[in-house]
């Protein structure tokens, strides 16, 4: 991870949702170099806890599908600066059937919904309702490259990306309206290398074929880091971005600029 130099989000209180691994806990190392007053969040409690004792960090439950838990959150953290909706799941985690079209169950597209658009949904919410006193904040919603085409075999994860996409200009223009200096932007990663991937790529002899299969159609011909994911939230977060709001930052190795061609 780059030193930082210019402590961008000094003092501010930053909440993050799904901190404990992957996009999430990078997101939680990058804005405590920064200077934030972090606090991480995960419904797994055990692993959340420890890595906000690694980082440094305050840790509070949350499961983001839960109103209780966000109205829990609103007595712990009364007040905030900037949110990252960052919790959520694919859906073909090795539990479940099929994930497209027709086969998805109704029971697993409600889970990915619940947690992916509900969550998101509860998480402007509150962060709303955190940061009018103020009236400034910043609010990160984690979209996807997956919501903005389609994504034949992961039918509910690229509809709940697609509806976040849409929920942060309506967030965006809704703050605006008030005339609160509360801003709300997306980040679309594309293909991230985190835990997230795990069922897909495996751990066996296989791994690096199927990494290199992953990302064989993206421009860059790698995966993403999670630290690069992070490096765009910190500008989203910072008041560098203060006439930012209900955009959306893609990033994934240029896959959807098109194909990069070679020379022969």
């Amino acid at each position: 991870m780059p030193a930082p130099h210019s402590r961008r989000l000094a003092d501010k209180t930053c909440v993050i949702t799904g901190a404990a691994r992957g996009i999430g806990h990078a997101i939680a190392v990058r804005f405590h170099a920064e200077g934030a007053h972090v606090i991480m969040t995960d419904r797994d409690q055990a692993a959340g806890a420890a890595a906000a004792d690694l980082i440094g960090c305050r840790f509070e439950p949350l499961d983001v599908a839960m109103e209780a838990d966000w109205r829990r959150l609103s007595h712990a953290v009364p007040t905030c600066d900037v949110l990252v909706n960052n919790a959520g799941i694919t859906g073909f985690d090795g539990a479940n059937g099929p994930q497209d079209p027709e086969h998805t169950t109704l029971d697993d597209w409600h889970r990915v919904m619940t947690v992916n658009l509900d969550g998101t949904f509860l998480g402007c919410r509150w962060a709303i309702g955190a940061m009018k006193a103020s009236g400034r904040g910043a609010i990160i919603n984690m979209a996807s490259r997956s919501g903005q085409v389609g994504i034949p075999g992961a039918a509910a994860y690229a509809a709940s990306k697609a509806a976040i996409r849409n929920h942060t200009r309506s967030v965006a223009l809704y703050c605006a309206e008030q005339g609160w200096a509360i801003r709300c932007n997306a980040i679309a990663p594309g293909a991230i290398l985190t835990p997230m991937w795990d069922a897909m790529l495996g751990h066996g002899e296989d791994r690096e074929a199927r990494i290199a299969a992953a990302v064989a159609d993206a421009p860059l011909r790698r995966f993403g880091e999670a630290d690069e994911v992070a490096a765009i939230a910190v500008l989203l977060a910072s008041d560098e971005a203060t006439y930012m709001t209900g955009s959306e930052l893609t990033i994934d190795g240029g896959l959807l600029a098109g194909t990069a061609v070679r020379p022969r």
